[in-house]
């Protein structure tokens, strides 16, 4: 299992993780959009290192060179609504991959308990492919690993990269244990725990509603 936490080295990605957890900043939501969007470009970029990559002759306007490029495109899939602006920053340096869509939400019991709802999804096929599947918040990781049990519908991708911004370490812990050996997670900033209701303390809030305003 391979785990890689990005706050652990200093970067440009702690301003925009302290932008977005802010309360204050927080209240620009056009920032708040972008700021995840930026996170997903420093993700994307990680993320690259460990992709496969072969050599590709091209002609400049001087004379012939050789360079390295990615051998396989990821399929980028992200848990609605939350994750677009994620996505959005993944699919910024993937420019030239396919999209998957999945709403998946929490069905409360009670204000301690509930159940998650994989509603709609639309994806390519996966069989053999590189997944990238994406969520702002990793709290419990049941939304994470039931999105991607939906998509083992489309075929058994061959590598699978997780990507989170705010992750709990007992979320963290739960993927671990589900997802299959070989998977990548990418954490942005891993907090210590979660509360009563499942969500991240000191995580940031509800990152679709600080991204596209509360819902009913």
């Amino acid at each position: 299992m391979n785990v890689h936490i990005l706050n652990e080295k200093n970067s440009i990605l702690n301003e925009f993780l302290k932008e977005i957890r802010d309360e204050n900043i927080q209240k620009n939501q056009f920032l708040f959009q972008k700021n995840l969007e930026r996170i997903g470009n420093i993700m994307a970029y990680e993320i690259s290192k460990q992709l496969e990559y072969q050599k590709e002759e091209i002609k400049t306007p001087l004379a012939n060179c050789n360079v390295n490029v990615i051998k396989q495109q990821p399929v980028l899939a992200t848990i609605l609504r939350a994750g677009l602006p994620l996505h959005i920053g993944l699919n910024q340096f993937f420019d030239k991959s396919q999209s998957g869509f999945i709403s998946a939400y929490r069905k409360n019991s009670s204000p301690t308990e509930f159940e998650i709802i994989v509603q709609y999804k639309a994806a390519p096929s996966l069989e053999n492919e590189i997944l990238i599947l994406s969520d702002p918040m990793l709290a419990s990781g049941n939304s994470m690993f039931a999105s991607y049990e939906a998509l083992l519908k489309h075929g058994t991708p061959k590598q699978t990269h997780v990507a989170a911004i705010i992750g709990s370490k007992e979320g963290l812990d739960y993927v671990i244990k589900q997802f299959p050996k070989n998977t990548h997670f990418w954490i942005a900033a891993l907090d210590e725990q979660l509360n009563e209701k499942s969500y991240i303390v000191p995580g940031l809030g509800d990152a679709g509603d600080l991204a596209y305003g509360s819902k009913l």
